[in-house]
């Protein structure tokens, strides 16, 4: 009888070990096959925001892509410099921030060559639906258009800046401010190599 339940027991065992590698090995698969779509997709997602945040430019972005070192941000600082006949028209920069109410906020701010902000599209957030997700409506975007950094205070008017926070998402709006001025700031540092790329 004792056998019996040994033997049981050392079948389940071995069965239990074959479905987990077969699960395993399948999993990986299935990741190998997505891998490539989830990149092209990730890629194409840069590529129409880019042509939203840019003025006209006739060059490729992307291939001229800088990644700059920074103590703010754990990855590199994404800049994606834009230029028409060889001319610096602007660039844009991938802003990013923990500081959401629910974490990370990841923009792309477009600015032209005199840094003022062309435009700005949302890349990825986990704000709270109907509240802070309004970050990404035109009616909140539209106040940081035609604002320069420099000259313009882009903090929420509660903290004596020029912006209307989103009704019950201050923190919200406040971390989509700090990560469009980080954007400004990795703009404004590398501004002068930006301008000389196609010299």
């Amino acid at each position: 009888m004792m056998g019996k339940k040994k033997d049981t027991f050392l079948n389940m065992t071995l069965s239990l070990i074959a479905i987990t590698l077969v699960a395993g090995i399948s999993l990986g698969y299935v990741n190998e096959l997505t891998v490539g779509p989830k990149a092209k997709a990730k890629l194409e997602k840069k590529i129409n925001a880019l042509k939203l945040v840019l003025p006209a430019f006739d060059s490729s972005p992307v291939a001229d892509i800088q990644m700059i070192k920074s103590p703010s941000v754990k990855d590199s600082i994404e800049i994606y410099p834009a230029f028409e006949n060889n001319i610096f028209v602007g660039a844009a920069v991938i802003g990013s921030t923990e500081k959401g109410f629910s974490g990370l906020i990841k923009i792309m701010v477009g600015f032209e060559e005199n840094g003022d902000i062309f435009n700005i599209e949302v890349l990825e957030q986990k704000e709270t639906p109907g509240l802070g997700t309004k970050i990404k409506n035109d009616s909140f975007i539209e106040q940081f258009r035609g604002k320069n950094p420099e000259t313009n205070n882009l903090k929420v008017k509660k903290d004596g800046g020029e912006i209307d926070a989103l009704t019950g998402a201050t923190i919200t709006s406040r971390a989509f401010g700090e990560a469009a001025q980080m954007a400004y700031e990795a703009f404004k540092k590398n501004e002068e190599s930006l301008k000389t790329l196609k010299n």
